[in-house]
């Protein structure tokens, strides 16, 4: 049975008519696909200045002959009620509503409505197809956080049976949870890894430690996908040396899905079927290919919540080589996570404090910014700009936090700002250690 494609269905998702519709756009010749593209660019600017008043105010005197008139969106003017930014006919009842990782350190909540989450999902079906796999049949092991609460955590779990993927823990990187990561592979027919590449890479350094080869003790696996972190050339040399697959970079943000995935051939291609992407430079003005610029992007069909040019943080490059049909990204700067070594010698990723930081991301979005230091073992500090200082309810609710998902015993500095210092990209580090 197809599980995966079934709680889609159930949950409202047209999958069936999704999948249709994104087959007839990979069907278009190229001047058809020229001209869907500047088509849907119109429409659903369109359609959020006739039916979207957060929008309307946010974007005055915009011409819709004009592409580049469009004022750059960025999180910082998505932080405030939902309900706020929603299109008339669109609810939080009739809606896919998630919060963004935080990762960037300007967290807020969003929507896409259930035809345009359903064409997100196509994405990655077509893309992981390039490697065989599909969610309803490959095994995944899945090296993602998970929510510690009852609710969220055996959410995930259905959702973990649904799309037959095993999570490992991102939260316990020592040797001896390794060690017990090895075993489930022994005994286990995955067919491929996915998720954070830190976590992934801590795997990999525990197998040269132990001068394993993982693909000698799980020859089901294929390949390895790995996301929301920046991988590096060594890092991925390591892992295709202890691992034996191919390993794939994968480019996505929650809000917007799929934006970039390396095909077989090593080249990272841009998702354009549901999404267009600029690079821009300090003045907004689209940069030649080749040039490195801001990655600005925008949601072809989400109607209930505008993503119109839409600022991610990060820095990219499109190939040179790049065509209408195929574009290419050439370079991605951002998206790192250093790891936390604690005092009882446990390690955990760091985008652990995307789930410390739930504790902190509110919808009326009074936090705007966070960052999160390791100044010694035992010590962390968590500057944040916010309209109010953290209450003490508040504040015991990050104590909480941190020691469910890290370890008892840690002490933590909370210090407000009116602004966070950031690095030359304009990014901010959400997680940095100093040991």
């Amino acid at each position: 049975m197809n599980l995966f494609n079934l709680s889609l269905r159930l949950n409202g998702f047209p999958l069936k008519e999704a999948t249709i519709a994104y087959k007839a756009i990979q069907d278009l010749n190229d001047a058809e696909f020229e001209n869907y593209i500047k088509t849907q660019k119109e429409a659903i600017l369109k359609h959020h200045l006739e039916h979207n008043p957060f929008y309307k105010s946010f974007a005055k005197n915009v011409s819709v002959e004009d592409w580049n008139s469009i004022p750059i969106m960025t999180k910082k003017d998505l932080q405030q009620p939902l309900m706020n930014r929603l299109s008339e006919g669109f609810s939080i009842k009739n809606c896919h509503v998630h919060k963004t990782s935080g990762s960037s350190g300007t967290p807020f909540i969003f929507a896409k409505d259930k035809y345009c989450h359903a064409l997100t999902w196509c994405g990655f079906i077509d893309k992981y197809s390039w490697y065989n796999l599909d969610f309803n049949t490959s095994k995944q092991a899945r090296f993602y956080g998970i929510p510690l609460n009852k609710k969220g955590y055996y959410k995930e779990r259905l959702k973990d049976f649904l799309s037959k993927r095993f999570r490992f823990s991102v939260f316990d990187l020592s040797d001896s949870q390794l060690e017990k990561n090895l075993d489930k592979f022994k005994s286990t027919a995955f067919n491929y890894i996915n998720g954070y590449t830190s976590s992934i890479v801590q795997f990999a350094k525990f197998l040269e430690r132990k001068n394993i080869v993982l693909k000698t003790l799980c020859p089901s696996l294929n390949v390895c996908i790995v996301t929301s972190e920046m991988l590096f050339e060594d890092d991925k040399k390591l892992l295709e040396k202890q691992f034996r697959i191919p390993i794939v970079n994968e480019y996505g943000a929650a809000e917007l899905g799929l934006i970039a995935f390396q095909n077989t051939n090593d080249k990272w291609l841009i998702n354009n079927e549901d999404l267009f992407v600029e690079i821009l430079d300090e003045n907004n003005n689209v940069l030649p290919k080749g040039e490195e610029g801001r990655v600005v992007i925008t949601s072809l069909y989400n109607k209930a919540h505008p993503f119109i040019r839409y600022e991610l943080g990060d820095i990219g490059i499109i190939s040179k080589q790049s065509t209408l049909r195929k574009p290419i990204l050439e370079k991605l700067v951002g998206r790192t996570s250093d790891i936390a070594v604690l005092p009882s010698g446990k390690k955990a990723a760091g985008l652990t404090f995307y789930y410390v930081t739930k504790t902190i991301i509110e919808d009326h979005g009074s936090v705007k910014e966070f960052v999160i230091e390791q100044l010694k073992p035992d010590i962390f500090k968590i500057s944040y700009v916010s309209d109010k200082v953290f209450s003490e309810e508040k504040t015991k609710a990050i104590n909480d936090a941190i020691s469910k998902y890290l370890e008892p015993n840690l002490s933590v500095v909370l210090e407000r700002k009116t602004e966070l210092k950031r690095a030359k990209s304009g990014k901010l580090k959400q997680f940095t250690s100093y040991l």
